[in-house]
């Protein structure tokens, strides 16, 4: 990558790298090399926790009365893939990304998943160019905007859904993993739900919880006839 699209990428994150070997570490994936000191894979690790503990810190200050059952609801509705990678999308982390050619060519620059990962390390990277410091900056000003959407919080479909079919005696809903394929980078769950008396409906996922949340919400369609589809977040 040139320098000079990594300095127009330190002034859209708010910080200026001492180290010149962190930032092209956390934009490199995992399909450019084998070597995970090389990638950005350790960076990813560090940075789901960073992002994790600095957006929960966000959450205790701007919703002061909530329960602990809503601050974890909105702290997934943050932290997910999903809001990771579109807040990749906003710094353009994709133009900047070191992928194989094959990756490349296949659209990895735009995949939700490739995305949401190299935001996660750029954050463990200010981290530890930057300290806390450097790391909250980025996070707040790009995790608090998203903050005014969650005044409400956001429905949880497995939680939501054992709720419907407890209060009609059904039980709690069985979940199975059906397939899982992908390399290891970019793995496709399937997960299958099953409720008596009701067909299995089935969703899919970058991980577990994904595909699970995805079932559920794929049963309450099919089951609930009052069901309300619920906003994105």
């Amino acid at each position: 990558m040139s320098k000079d699209r990594l300095v127009k990428l330190e002034q859209r994150l708010g910080h200026r790298f001492r180290s010149s070997d962190l930032l092209p570490q956390a934009l490199t994936h995992s399909s450019a090399t084998g070597e995970s000191s090389r990638n950005n894979e350790r960076l990813e690790f560090l940075g789901d926790r960073v992002l994790a503990l600095l957006v929960a810190d966000l959450l205790l200050q701007h919703f002061p009365d909530a329960s602990e059952g809503d601050l974890a609801l909105r702290l997934n509705a943050l932290v997910r893939r999903e809001t990771c990678a579109a807040v990749a999308l906003e710094v353009e982390l994709g133009a900047c990304l070191t992928l194989a050619p094959a990756e490349a060519a296949s659209g990895g620059r735009d995949k939700p998943a490739i995305l949401g990962d190299a935001c996660e390390a750029v954050i463990g990277a200010l981290y530890l160019d930057g300290g806390m410091a450097a790391a909250r900056g980025f996070v707040e000003m790009r995790w608090t905007p998203r903050l005014t959407g969650l005044a409400t919080a956001p429905a949880d479909a497995k939680s939501a859904l054992q709720e419907w079919s407890q209060a009609r005696k059904l039980g709690t809903p069985d979940y199975t993993v059906i397939s899982r394929d992908g390399p290891d980078h970019a793995p496709v769950f399937v997960i299958e739900v099953q409720l008596p008396g009701h067909a299995p409906a089935c969703g899919t996922g970058a991980s577990k919880r994904e595909a699970e949340q995805a079932a559920a919400l794929a049963m309450r369609r099919a089951v609930d006839t009052d069901f309300i589809e619920p906003e994105n977040i």
